[in-house]
């Protein structure tokens, strides 16, 4: 797999400087709604008092933004192919503004989960239009920049949302810090989305799109969006209720996965008979047949189940094991969103050159870092002072991660045709949704089978030992999938390098 030449659309300074303020907003943008997956869960406390919210409403409040999320993705992916990125990023945007304000304005616990999934929603919205948008904006080496930058964006965003959650609710009180949590969004936003409209014209529009060749004429699959929203929620739900009940995953409703495998049959014969025909797909046969795409795409949903829940776990055995403040915990979580950001930003210009070689030896460092915190909680679970050796093997490991998200994203899309480039980002960011909620569950589980036994500090060391080492196995399967990628593909950099 290769990345294409870098080619200029009209070759002057002005335009680029004009396209890195584009791909500025896109990015501002796209940080606030990544870092709301994450910043949520360490106010949940005074959530609950606050509101006096019951299991179901935290279920919903929690769940409803990640679900949302996953099932408008790929549709929101499609409409933006047709009727134009830059409408479709600004719809986002806006509607992802006003349901932070009622987030944070929300008077009982119903109104909050309401809200936060149609937070979550208009986050879905705006997310496939970044990646897409980016595919737009840049080509060849440029792009792979613009992408490392994103994956720093990702790691960042996931590993600070504690932090910053923490900091606000220990400085502004349980009150309003959990409603700043949502609020916070709101002066950002004000000051994006006038950016945003003003930077991003004659960006991403219908008629550039036509003019360019990267939209109009697709069409909408209805069918085919219907079924992928139902496989996604039949997918996704058993593991979201299995995360959230009192049972665990033993009380999660699994006859759903049958559905989702029969939903999964009937749209893979839908889509062939539409692409036979020449009719409109949600899942055309440029992309089920590139299988730079097909592996790309499936390393990410790998990658993404051990990725996302390294820092719930870590958190908790920090906050609840160790006795650490919220504030402090987030703390010891930054060198990972620290060194994920450099690598991130550096494989980004690396990529270009050595191919998938650079997420081999990203995968290969973080599962190194993932190792040895493993094998540190197994062997030493009741040591204090392992609270000080824990941040610097999440250092390892982010330096680790920043070499995988972006490049990974670089390269599964740079064969993509460009008018199927939203469709192909909701695809990608779905698959890598999916992959983090099933992880995330299974993570989790595995970490309270171990901490209900006696709830000591070693018994969370030792949960935490055994859901990182299953992280390893998740990470094993993105690595045999790059090495796969990587043997078809051997020469990809070279081929980068000639065409530059």
């Amino acid at each position: 797999m290769s990345l294409p030449p870098s080619r200029s659309a009209s070759g002057g300074q002005p335009q680029d400087r004009a396209r890195w303020r584009a791909f500025a907003v896109i990015l501002a943008a796209g940080f606030m709604t990544l870092l709301d997956v994450s910043i949520v869960n360490v106010a949940l406390p005074s959530i609950e008092a606050g509101l006096a919210a019951d299991d179901a409403h935290i279920q919903w409040i929690v769940a409803g933004y990640s679900l949302s999320f996953g099932l408008v993705l790929v549709p929101a992916g499609r409409l933006g192919d047709l009727l134009g990125r830059r409408s479709m990023f600004l719809l986002g945007l806006i509607g992802f503004v006003v349901a932070s304000a009622a987030c944070g304005l929300a008077q009982d616990a119903a109104w909050l989960a309401v809200t936060r999934i149609v937070q979550g929603a208009f986050a879905g919205i705006l997310n496939p239009q970044v990646i897409a948008l980016i595919q737009d904006l840049f080509r060849g080496p440029a792009r792979a920049r613009a992408f490392g930058y994103f994956g720093m964006t990702i790691g960042v965003s996931t590993a600070i949302g504690p932090l910053l959650g923490g900091v606000l609710v220990s400085s502004l009180g349980p009150e309003l810090g959990w409603r700043s949590v949502f609020l916070i969004n709101v002066p950002v936003g004000l000051v994006v989305v006038p950016l945003a409209a003003r930077w991003l014209r004659g960006h991403g529009s219908a008629a550039a799109q036509r003019r360019s060749g990267s939209g109009g004429g697709l069409g909408l699959d209805g069918v085919g969006l219907v079924l992928i929203a139902g496989i996604v929620l039949a997918v996704m739900w058993p593991f979201i209720a299995g995360t959230e009940s009192d049972r665990g995953l033993a009380g999660a409703p699994w006859s759903l996965l049958g559905v989702a495998a029969v939903l999964a049959v009937v749209l893979v014969l839908w889509e062939r008979r539409q692409d036979g025909r020449g009719r409109p797909a949600i899942l055309p046969g440029v992309l089920v047949r590139n299988r730079g795409f097909v592996l790309g795409a499936s390393l990410g949903a790998a990658y993404f189940g051990g990725f996302t829940g390294i820092f719930i776990v870590a958190t908790m055995w920090l906050q609840q094991g160790v006795g650490l403040p919220a504030w402090l915990a987030g703390m010891a979580q930054m060198p990972f969103a620290v060194a994920s950001a450099v690598s991130a930003a550096r494989s980004g210009r690396r990529v270009s050159q050595r191919g998938r070689r650079v997420v081999v030896g990203g995968l290969l460092l973080m599962m190194t870092g993932v190792a040895a915190l493993s094998l540190l909680m197994a062997l030493r679970p009741e040591e204090p002072w392992t609270v000080w050796v824990v941040p610097v093997l999440l250092g390892i490991a982010g330096a680790g991660s920043g070499s995988v998200i972006s490049p990974n994203q670089a390269l599964t899309l740079a064969d993509v045709p460009t008018r199927h480039a939203g469709t192909a980002s909701g695809l990608l960011q779905t698959l890598q949704r999916l992959g983090a909620t099933v992880g995330l569950a299974l993570m989790t589980s595995l970490f309270f089978s171990v901490v209900d036994t006696d709830g000591s500090l070693a018994a969370y060391s030792r949960g935490l030992a055994v859901s990182t080492a299953f992280t390893l196995i998740l990470l094993g399967v993105a690595l045999v999938i790059a090495l796969v990628d990587q043997r078809a593909h051997p020469h990809a950099h070279d081929e980068a390098d000639a065409g530059r």
